[in-house]
């Protein structure tokens, strides 16, 4: 799944709209409240870990890093 697809699907999952979540980035994180620069750097994959991680506070979700199993 790509990046862009997967944090929309969490953003769907916690029922928020994009422009709900950008308004919240902007309020907590001082982010542009514009649609258009969140959705183009999802587009471009080009988001930094920082912002997914601030991203992920507003849905009220965690990164966590798990090891996988033994690799072969």
């Amino acid at each position: 799944m790509s990046i862009r697809n997967e944090i929309k699907s969490q953003i769907v999952r916690a029922g928020f709209t994009m422009q709900e979540i950008v308004d919240r980035l902007a309020e907590e994180y001082d982010w542009s409240d514009s649609v258009s620069n969140l959705s183009a750097k999802l587009q471009r994959e080009s988001i930094r870990y920082k912002e997914v991680m601030e991203l992920a506070d507003v849905l009220d979700c965690d990164i966590v890093w798990v090891k996988r199993g033994a690799r072969r």
